[in-house]
């Protein structure tokens, strides 16, 4: 076997459909294309997605829904269980970003209901949900707004 020998499997290479060439070619005249209409037309073949034909398109037709608040992407959610990682009684933003329970981009924090909590906090300007609340003040602790 040598260098100038090699050539790709019989079959695997196929030659370019020459389109236009003549009625005995098979794909003479229109070139396959058909006759008059956008997909006959040279550079026009192409209609942007979700373009119905000229009927309002799907997208316009449907109401639009729902709400994305905006402060929600600046607001982290802390599990109530995760407090126990925090040293001291007083719970505050710096005290979480310090146990780094929210991220550094977060420039307030929520406190959710999930777990238990063991031992009496004081938490101080940081939200929290109605069950974190609830069980917060159970298990004796407080919090300041």
């Amino acid at each position: 076997m040598r260098l100038n020998t090699l050539k790709p499997a019989e079959g695997a290479r196929q030659e370019r459909t020459r389109v236009g060439r003549g009625i005995g070619s098979g794909l003479g005249k229109t070139a396959g294309r058909g006759h008059k209409g956008s997909f006959a037309r040279s550079g026009k073949g192409k209609i942007k997605a979700g373009f119905e034909g000229g009927q309002t398109p799907m997208q316009r037709r449907l109401p639009k829904v729902g709400f994305r608040s905006l402060s929600a992407k600046d607001t982290a959610e802390v599990l109530l269980y995760k407090l126990a990682l925090i040293e001291g009684d007083t719970v505050d933003f710096a005290a979480l970003k310090a146990a780094k329970l929210v991220p550094s981009t977060a420039k307030r924090a929520k406190i959710v209901k999930k777990g238990e909590l063991s031992r009496k906090l004081v938490i101080k300007g940081v939200q929290l949900t109605a069950g974190a609340k609830a069980a917060v003040e159970a298990a004796g602790g407080s919090i300041e707004e």
